[in-house]
């Protein structure tokens, strides 16, 4: 089974546009780790937030993701800082 995250970012909305940016950047980045099979950024349309659903081979191709250089630039070190609130999930893709 695949391994699934979801993960919900809050921020202030002067701050969207810079966390938009940034998870657009991971996505790219994202898409061509090995073992990544999906990243999807969604707008909430009701709130100042961001919506991921991201998709790996197994957790430690997740792992491999979260120890990655662009993970440490773009969510550690810009995303993050910037969040109020913050949510991540994980589970196993049911076939």
């Amino acid at each position: 089974m695949s391994y699934a995250v979801i993960a919900r970012y809050r921020c202030e909305p002067q701050d969207a546009d810079l966390i938009r940016e940034s998870l657009l950047l991971m996505r790219e980045h994202t898409r061509r780790e090995p073992g990544n099979l999906r990243y999807v950024v969604h707008a909430d349309t009701e709130d100042t937030a961001f919506i991921l659903y991201e998709e790996y081979t197994d957790r430690a191709a997740f792992d491999a993701h979260a120890a990655s250089e662009h993970f440490a630039e773009h969510i550690l070190g810009t995303v993050r800082p910037k969040l109020t609130e913050r949510t991540v999930r994980f589970g196993e893709v049911l076939p």
